[in-house]
């Protein structure tokens, strides 16, 4: 055995080993004390019980005196909790009593005095991460206070074991969303969720690690799914933006529940960057355009007049009207005949996207031709009215018209898509 901060003798226990007795009585304690060798019971009993060191065993206990708890262990021998073992134990062992039932986990099985040396702490330890993985294989929710939070996530206790919640395991609810990822920021935001309860779950569990990972946003998830059962595509719901981020905005509405507003589902009309026309705190309406996969597609256009659909009233192929050149882009430049309606002049009619640059402007009003209009798919195609010597018989460009591919697509540019509706 290892050196102890004390031994047997040093606790003063030597009436233990040779027990007095006072004249006309038997002292119970001491003859329990006795000190006997634990395979002297196992032979007696002649039971095939032999206790092994790490197992936890249960027993009773006999008298704590000098810095020793002694314990019965029954058939297995008699048991004791000294030196460090004891001082680590000390606020265990402090209100016990002789017949308490105690856990102790079996150290070393026949020290030098005969005994099993037993820790109490160590059981104690083993007990709450049985019941930890317990709850990790049934996968029970458990409401746990936050201590403290460090940039990665939260500090938490569960049954005297400190563990830890990951920020990207924390609900809809709690998740700190910060514009351009500012750490210091997050770690404000988390900050906040310090002294609150959380309800969470143990997704992770190493007692030799001593590591403890719990999740929020797996039992959020339970909720979020019964929640979502109630809507379905088609359903308007109100909502607030809870981030804004390059390909659209969260909204988060029915408490549990958050959605994607895309870029494109904004405005009939060109976003280019969402933070413009959203900012988290807006109160927004939206329509659920898509539940595909526990996602919700949220759209904010779809509750607003589509202004392509009397566009086919209006123009025809071979207009030739009046629009402003908006932007530039690697395959054209789009240019707005009228608010929300934008077409585009494809790269093909300058040749390079230098020499579009110096024939356009951004901002001037110049004449377009109209050479392909659909409205269904909120797709335009233009052309200056200078290259009408090279229309074809249909009545486009036959640069364009090889083109027309090329303008179809989403709101928002893609560097190895190079095809774009328009607005």
């Amino acid at each position: 055995m290892a050196e102890h901060d004390t031994t047997i003798a040093e606790a003063d226990t030597g009436d233990i080993a040779a027990p007095q007795q006072t004249p006309g009585s038997e002292s119970t304690s001491s003859a329990v004390l006795q000190k006997r060798h634990p395979m002297e019971a196992l032979l007696k009993a002649g039971g095939v019980v032999v206790p092994k060191p790490g197992e936890v065993a249960e027993g009773s206990v006999v008298e704590k005196k000098g810095g020793v708890l002694f314990v019965d262990l029954g058939i297995k021998g008699m048991g004791i909790v000294y030196g460090r073992e004891y001082k680590a134990a000390e606020d265990i062992i402090k209100p016990l009593e002789p017949g308490d039932t105690v856990n102790a986990k079996i150290v070393e099985l026949d020290n030098d005095e005969g005994y099993i040396e037993l820790s109490l702490k160590e059981a104690g330890d083993e007990k709450r991460w049985v019941r930890l993985r317990q709850l990790r294989d049934t996968g029970e929710a458990v409401d746990i206070k936050v201590i403290e939070a460090n940039r990665g996530g939260l500090i938490m206790d569960l049954e005297g074991i400190k563990g830890f919640l990951p920020a990207s395991q924390l609900s809809i609810k709690n998740y700190p969303r910060v514009e351009g990822g500012d750490k210091e920021r997050i770690l404000l935001e988390l900050q906040k969720l310090a002294g609150q309860t959380l309800r969470v779950k143990i997704i992770d569990i190493d007692p030799q690690e001593q590591k403890l990972i719990f999740s929020e946003k797996g039992v959020a998830s339970e909720e979020s799914r019964q929640a979502l059962a109630k809507f379905s595509a088609g359903d308007i719901v109100d909502g607030e933006v809870t981030g804004v981020v390059d390909f659209g905005a969260f909204v988060r509405f029915g408490d549990t529940l958050e959605g994607l507003i895309h870029i494109s589902e904004i405005d009939w009309t060109l976003i280019e960057d969402p933070r413009a026309v959203l900012k988290p705190g807006d109160k927004v309406r939206a329509k659920i355009i898509d539940l595909a996969n526990g996602k919700i597609a949220l759209s904010l256009k779809a509750l607003k007049d589509d202004p392509w659909v009397k566009i086919a009233e209006q123009y025809k192929k071979g207009d030739v009207v009046k629009a402003k050149i908006t932007r530039f882009t690697t395959f054209g430049a789009f240019a707005e005949i009228e608010p929300q309606i934008q077409g585009l002049i494809h790269i093909s009619e300058f040749g390079t996207p230098v020499r579009m640059q110096e024939e356009l402007k951004s901002g001037e009003e110049r004449d377009v031709r109209i050479l392909l209009i659909d409205p269904k798919e909120h797709r335009m195609s233009l052309g200056l009215p200078r290259n009408t010597t090279l229309a074809d018989p249909q009545g486009g460009s036959k640069a364009n018209a090889a083109d027309d591919d090329n303008i179809r697509g989403t709101a928002r540019e893609g560097p190895t898509n190079q095809t774009e509706k328009t607005p």
